[in-house]
C-alpha cells in the first residue's frame, strides 16, 4: 500500500506523486517501526498459540463476580499496552475477552470496554503509544518523568472505570453482571 503512494497524484501540482523519496525521508520512521512491531508482536502472539495460554490463565475471571472483573480486565490491558501499542494491546485481548463473556453469560461489552479503554491508559512508558515516542524523543521528557505523572493517572482511570462499569456499564449494557 506505501508504494502506491508513490504512484498516486497528488491533483495539487501536475506530475507530482502524494509521496517523494524527500518526504520519505523526513518520515519518523522511527514511530512508524515502534507501531509496526507492536502489530507484529500481537500476531505472533495469536499464531504462536500463546493467545491460547493468556486465555486460559484468564479463566479465574469466569467464576469471579463483575464488580472484581472490570478492574482486573482494565489492570491487565494497562500492563500490557506498557509494552506493545494499544492497537496491538486491544487486537490481542478482545477476542480473549469476548470468548470469557461467552462462558460468564454476560453481554461482551462488559468486558471489552474495561480492556480496550485500559488499553489506553499507556502512560507510563514511551512503547505505549506514537504520542509518547513523539514527547520522549525530543528529549525534555524522561521516563522518570512519564512513569511519576502516568502512574497516577492509570491509577486515577481505573478507579474511574472500575466504578462506572459495574454501575452505569451494566445499565447501559443491560447485562446480568452479578452485581
Amino acid at each position: 500500500m506505501a508504494t502506491l503512494l508513490f504512484i498516486i497524484p497528488n491533483n495539487i501540482k501536475k506530475g507530482e506523486k502524494l509521496m517523494d523519496w524527500d518526504k520519505c525521508k523526513k518520515l519518523p520512521w522511527n514511530i512508524v517501526l515502534l507501531l509496526g512491531a507492536g502489530f507484529a508482536i500481537a500476531d505472533g502472539v495469536r499464531t504462536s498459540g500463546l493467545a491460547e495460554v493468556l486465555s486460559k490463565g484468564l479463566v479465574f475471571l469466569e467464576t469471579a463476580p463483575y464488580w472484581a472483573i472490570a478492574p482486573t480486565v482494565c489492570l491487565i490491558a494497562a500492563t500490557i499496552t506498557e509494552f506493545t501499542s494499544n492497537n496491538a494491546t486491544t487486537t490481542l485481548l478482545v477476542p480473549l475477552l469476548i470468548e470469557i463473556a461467552k462462558t460468564m453469560r454476560i453481554n461482551p461489552l462488559l468486558l471489552m470496554v474495561p480492556g480496550a479503554i485500559g488499553a489506553q491508559f499507556a502512560f507510563l512508558l514511551p512503547t505505549g503509544t506514537p504520542s509518547n515516542i513523539v514527547g520522549f524523543t525530543t528529549g525534555h521528557i524522561e521516563i522518570k518523568d512519564m512513569i511519576k505523572t502516568g502512574l497516577a493517572l492509570k491509577i486515577a482511570g481505573t478507579v474511574f472505570l472500575s466504578v462506572l462499569m459495574p454501575t452505569l456499564g451494566a445499565y447501559i449494557f443491560a447485562s446480568k453482571a452479578g452485581v
